[in-house]
């Protein structure tokens, strides 16, 4: 649960924040004055702070360079009453997140703070160590991945450019988080930005700021992500897809750390190491006359290739894993792991959508499945299409299930419990479909055979799953059409 500090000596601005977050998904701590707000801060530590600018005992700019001092990578958002914005521009080029004019829109408010919690997972959750708590890590030890960390290793105390390159889905925002982690930047900020996320004047906003009157809406300067993450590090994401008027800002920081506003004359100087993605064939792009080619020669010296997922197939077992873990956590489940045969299915599969589909797969077999272990029905069509929409067939299963195989891998999960009610259920689900293959679906003929009523047998088949109207057979055999007298 994230964790708010607001240091406001307005009742009511503590108030609405406490309002707003009431539901319990956000731990909010309050504080009146500069010394209690300090306080606040050495003993919750926050993952990110509102701050007001006028305090009784201490101006907001004075707090805000303590709070630095004490963690420079912490997100900080002003608040400030009207005519005293000139200072909080102030603070943003002192590195603040943000700042909101009071009273505060709630949509505003917000918007700053979903973006700045991001930006505190960016910032704090290591991408490369394996604490088991945390999430989004860099999992994998086949060989190609086994280079790729390597040469993470080597760019990231190194203070140069660096440009990722991968499908999506791939990882790209996990190796910029590792260089960012381990570099010598660690200490000060990281921002992330999607190129493709914004139209063309908000990006070169976002980036390099505006003076007042710039464009239309443009009342204020704005500090951009530039001088905000002075000293630290920037990423920008799809930059494939950015302008040509920003890719032409984007050159000169390149090569000087230097730009104007939008709509300014004074030249601003930064101090920023950037991390550049894309999963866009750049030089294709250079062909067509939508990327420049002096920037893409400045961006192509040092490069990490991010491989996709079926070129690292031997990783999908350790992935899928992972996976499970970390949603048995989320969604409050107690999945132990997969048959055999769900991830022989998982490592033929070519993962288009690369480790984001094999994550979405994952929750989608937890979310349907029954008892402990994760099995081939419970996986998604693309992955096991005998769970696809059936067809009409007699067929029985090729494959030959191993029962004392499936024990002994259950008693190889670390804390395989219910060991009985998971063989009785997979036992049963073969049973169960091998018997209405061979009475063609007819429900009636399979009760006499089995030595079960009707009812008995409907509702068995309902309880593991099993479609009570058609066949769901075990392993690759497709399902045979129901007894239409059984309609």
């Amino acid at each position: 649960m994230p964790t708010l500090l607001v240091i406001d000596d307005e009742p009511g601005v503590q108030y609405s924040f406490q309002r707003i977050f009431e539901e319990g998904d956000v731990e909010v701590v309050t504080a009146s004055t500069a010394a209690e707000g300090l306080n606040r801060a050495a003993e919750a530590n926050p993952d990110v702070i509102v701050l007001d600018l006028q305090l009784p005992d201490r101006s907001g700019l004075e707090v805000f360079e303590a709070l630095r001092q004490d963690d420079p990578r912490r997100p900080v958002i002003f608040i400030t009453a009207h005519g005293t914005t000139a200072s909080a521009i102030e603070a943003m080029k002192q590195g603040a997140f943000d700042y909101l004019v009071k009273p505060v829109e709630l949509e505003r408010l917000m918007q700053v703070l979903d973006r700045a919690w991001e930006a505190a997972r960016l910032m704090r959750v290591p991408a490369m160590l394996p604490v088991e708590d945390e999430a989004d890590q860099i999992i994998g030890r086949s060989a190609v991945m086994q280079e790729m960390c390597k040469l993470i290793g080597r760019l990231a105390p190194q203070d140069v450019n660096v440009l990722i390159v991968g499908e999506s889905g791939t990882g790209k925002e996990l190796v910029a988080r590792a260089l960012y982690h381990h570099s010598r930047r660690a200490d000060q900020p990281f921002l992330a930005i999607n190129c493709a996320a914004l139209p063309e004047t908000l990006l070169e906003s976002e980036l390099f700021g505006h003076e007042a009157g710039a464009f239309t809406g443009a009342v204020k300067r704005r500090i951009g992500k530039f001088e905000q993450c002075d000293g630290g590090t920037l990423f920008l994401d799809e930059i494939g897809d950015m302008p040509p008027a920003v890719q032409a800002k984007m050159l000169r920081i390149v090569q000087d750390q230097t730009f104007e506003r939008v709509g300014g004359n004074e030249t601003v100087r930064t101090n920023v190491r950037l991390l550049f993605a894309t999963n866009q064939d750049l030089e294709k792009l250079v062909e067509e006359g939508k990327f420049r080619r002096d920037l893409f020669f400045r961006l192509r010296n040092l490069v990490i290739q991010v491989p996709p997922l079926r070129e690292r197939l031997d990783d999908v077992p350790e992935l899928a894993h992972y996976f499970l873990f970390r949603f048995n956590r989320q969604l409050g489940l107690d999945l132990r792991g997969f048959s055999p045969e769900a991830l022989d299915l998982m490592q033929r599969y070519s993962w288009p959508g690369n480790v984001r589909e094999l994550q979405g797969a994952v929750q989608h077999a937890m979310l349907h499945a029954s008892g402990h272990i994760i099995i081939p029905e419970f996986l998604p069509p693309s992955i096991n299409p005998a769970t696809a929409t059936p067809t009409p067939s007699t067929a029985l299963p090729k494959g030959r299930f191993d029962l004392e195989q499936f024990i002994e891998d259950l008693l190889a999960t670390p804390q395989p419990g219910d060991l009985y009610g998971q063989v009785m259920q997979r036992v049963e689900r073969l049973l169960f479909s091998r018997v209405l293959a061979h009475t063609q679906g007819r429900q009636s003929r399979a009760s006499e055979i089995l030595g079960l009523n009707r009812t008995t047998l409907r509702n068995k088949l309902r309880s593991l799953g099993m479609h009570i109207d058609r066949v769901v057979s075990e392993g690759d055999n497709p399902e045979a059409e129901a007894d239409p007298s059984e309609a």
